[in-house]
């Protein structure tokens, strides 16, 4: 079967799938889920098998560290994909939530009712646990979904998918509801974009590059998540241990990720203080910064900062830092240079802290916390479709509410209009 065809029979299964996971209740969602969780935590040793398969090649392809880290699946990692699905099933369905309701003076019984979306296609790369967080917050929102993972997870993606499609079967739903492209050529993406008479929205999930190429291809409404360029802000009215201490696990935690800090602002006043302990922790656990010339003068063993670098989303051991005079001058970098995604203040002032969060116009704001928490299982939402940096329909972390759409149906009892 050639290409086009194999993806024109999956988004074809996946409109006919929709209408009957459209329909479904919660009991058989939740069925689903639940075995879902069950062939996770069963099927460990075959995850992580297959999953080897994925990072020996990625090694032999000379991929970073930071990347094979995104793909790698440890015991703990898949325990908590198998949690994350868990969570999911306790979380209200909010398929058929009367959001709004009113009565018109002529009678009409108004109500604005939550509904899936339809057929959703879920892009990504590196990380297979968003193939279980994907096709779980899909199904439970009443969505088909189909999820074309990058070829450099494709053993992981399939074996999971495997457990996905068992879980369906088992709970007597059809299997079109979730469906994985097995094939890794990249026509099979260029043809899922153009599929705008079968699907109903495309999320893409990874580097800058694979969005922009998204966006500038589809046919169908993106919903974006361009890219992470994190701040924290260190402000001069800041307690420094506990400034030490975010900046580090927002930097070093998991430096791959979207929410991890990029660039590290702070006050004139407390530089002289602050820069020489977090510098050193951080070249000591093998971080490499660069930093503007108030930084340099203060630690000379610091890369010099250009201009370019300001806009990087690393996704790596790298860290920008900058000496700012005011938080004024701190919210007008990151307005200059961020991407609306996840920004931090640290500060014991109150107005300062009020200031950082109206000013900065990011999907999550953070007072005195990483921004490392930017992530839909860290904010109750069981997982994440992704992290949206857009404004309309979704901003941040998108969860279940967040794959629904609306519609209105109207009670009446035999008006017509004059």
């Amino acid at each position: 079967m050639s290409i086009e065809n194999y993806i024109d029979q999956l988004v074809k299964n996946a409109k006919t799938a929709s209408r009957t996971i459209a329909s479904a209740n919660t009991e058989i969602k939740n069925t689903v889920l639940h075995y879902v969780a069950e062939g996770i935590i069963s099927s460990t040793a075959t995850l992580r098998t297959e999953n080897e398969k994925d990072i020996r090649a990625a090694q032999k392809a000379g991929l970073s560290e930071a990347i094979i880290d995104r793909l790698r699946l440890t015991d703990s990692r898949i325990k908590g994909m198998a949690e994350g699905v868990r969570q999911i099933m306790s979380l209200a369905d909010p398929v058929g939530e009367i959001i709004d309701g009113h009565t018109r003076p002529n009678g009409l019984q108004i109500q604005k009712i939550r509904v899936p979306i339809g057929v959703v296609v879920i892009i990504y790369e590196s990380r297979p646990n968003v193939t279980a967080d994907a096709a779980a917050l899909c199904l439970k929102a009443g969505n088909a979904v189909i999820l074309r993972g990058g070829k450099e997870s494709i053993h992981s993606n399939i074996a999971l998918y495997k457990i996905l499609s068992s879980a369906l079967e088992k709970a007597g739903l059809d299997t079109r509801c979730i469906q994985l492209v097995e094939v890794i050529e990249r026509e099979a993406i260029d043809l899922l974009l153009t599929a705008d008479q079968y699907v109903d929205v495309v999320i893409p999930r990874g580097g800058e590059a694979l969005i922009r190429t998204v966006v500038e291809k589809s046919t169908i409404p993106v919903i974006k998540h361009y890219k992470g360029v994190c701040h924290t802000y260190v402000d001069e009215f800041a307690d420094l241990k506990m400034a030490e201490e975010i900046c580090f696990n927002a930097k070093v935690q998991r430096p791959a990720t979207c929410n991890a800090m990029e660039t590290m602002l702070l006050h004139e006043k407390i530089a002289q203080i602050f820069l020489p302990n977090i510098v050193k922790k951080l070249l000591d656990s093998g971080v490499e910064i660069r930093g503007c010339d108030k930084t340099r003068n203060i630690c000379n063993n610091v890369k010099h900062a250009t201009e370019s670098d300001y806009y990087n989303e690393y996704l790596d051991l790298i860290l920008n830092i900058k000496v700012v005079s005011t938080i004024d001058d701190a919210i007008t970098h990151i307005t200059r240079y961020g991407s609306n995604h996840s920004d931090a203040i640290v500060t014991a002032n109150v107005t300062n802290a009020l200031k950082f969060t109206k000013e900065v116009d990011s999907a999550a704001v953070y007072i005195n916390a990483s921004t490392r928490f930017t992530d839909g299982y860290e904010f109750g939402m069981g997982a994440e479709i992704g992290i949206s940096t857009d404004k309309l329909h979704a901003r941040g972390p998108m969860g279940l509410e967040e794959l629904t759409s609306y519609k209105f149906v109207i009670f009446g009892n035999g008006q017509l209009r004059k």
